[in-house]
């Protein structure tokens, strides 16, 4: 079995939102003014794509 790479860090997915991290989701919901619920109905409609998700809670607001 081979351990992680410890020399490639950075980037990782802020691209995406993780459904299953609740922190992410909370995160997001505050950075966007929706909901938890919210959020979580957004990725389950749209994916977890954060520019999309982004735009899509946008509409939400609006």
């Amino acid at each position: 079995m081979m351990a992680d790479d410890k020399s490639k860090r950075g980037e990782r997915d802020r691209d995406r939102v993780s459904a299953n991290e609740d922190y992410e989701v909370r995160h997001f919901a505050n950075k966007v003014g929706l909901t938890v619920q919210q959020v979580r109905d957004l990725i389950k409609r749209h994916g977890n794509d954060r520019a999309t998700l982004e735009r899509e809670a946008e509409k939400l607001r609006e």
